[in-house]
């Protein structure tokens, strides 16, 4: 069985492959792609795999819009860790979806009704663009990420984004800082973090954090206009300064 895996958090691709090599058939990937324009190019220079796992939001977009800009003729299954209330038109069209975090149990489910489907007529990209004009807004509200996936030794977790104190940057690494807890590496860029992440709850201090209201200890007035933070969880850094630019927007997220 030949599989594509559309995916950009490295945790979440490394977490699928290993659960793929307990299914009845053997598995080759052929791929691990983790952007919108990095999938486009291999569907036009590649025959179809068998069975395609496509990520929904990766970090140049929505992987829907793969479907604007190729053919895709295989079928299915979307792999997603928000709500699923947006992709419940698929599923009548023989494409399935896991909610992330999943198990055996859930893939298991899905590669059966794949394999139970396998031969039948699939959904051509003209439709699938029009079940999600069908769906109109739900799909134009930006869909935040609500859980991170990291590791802790050899296991996996996944962290509510309700759990997180804050994201920074140390060394060109992005760590994420459980609140009350330890610290985990992630596979993303504050940038790419920025775009993921709910603006009511999360914001971009500085160049090195991205912060959460309750990882906030307590907020002072600093020289040329602007604030020195002192966070609640280490490091508690000294030179933790918003920017002049970035004072008004603070203060009308941190006020609520």
């Amino acid at each position: 069985m030949k599989i594509l895996i559309i995916e950009d958090e490295e945790l979440a691709a490394e977490g699928l492959v290993r659960l793929l090599k307990r299914w009845e058939e053997p598995v080759e990937v052929l791929a691990q792609l983790d952007s919108v324009k990095s999938a486009v190019a291999w569907f036009q220079h590649n025959p179809a795999p068998d069975l395609a796992f496509f990520d929904i939001q990766l970090a140049d977009g929505l992987s829907f819009s793969i479907f604007e800009q190729c053919k895709v003729t295989c079928p299915l299954i979307f792999t997603t860790a928000y709500d699923a209330y947006a992709l419940r038109a698929f599923k009548v069209n023989s494409i399935d979806y896991l909610l992330k975090p999943y198990e055996w149990e859930d893939l298991h489910l899905a590669l059966t009704k794949w394999k139970n489907l396998r031969g039948t007529a699939l959904p051509d990209a003209d439709l699938l663009r029009q079940m999600l004009q069908d769906m109109g807004q739900q799909l134009q509200t930006p869909a935040y990420k609500t859980r991170f996936m990291v590791r802790s030794g050899d296991q996996l977790m996944s962290l509510a984004a309700s759990e997180i104190a804050y994201f920074y940057s140390e060394n060109k690494i992005v760590f994420l800082q459980k609140q009350g807890g330890r610290k985990y590496m992630v596979d993303y860029t504050l940038e790419q973090l920025e775009d993921l992440l709910d603006p009511s709850q999360f914001f971009r201090l500085n160049r090195q954090f991205i912060a959460t209201v309750d990882a906030i200890k307590s907020v002072a007035s600093y020289s040329n206009s602007r604030l020195k933070v002192l966070l609640k969880e280490p490091p508690n850094q000294e030179d933790l300064l918003i920017s002049r630019e970035k004072v008004e927007g603070f203060k009308d997220w941190f006020g609520g």
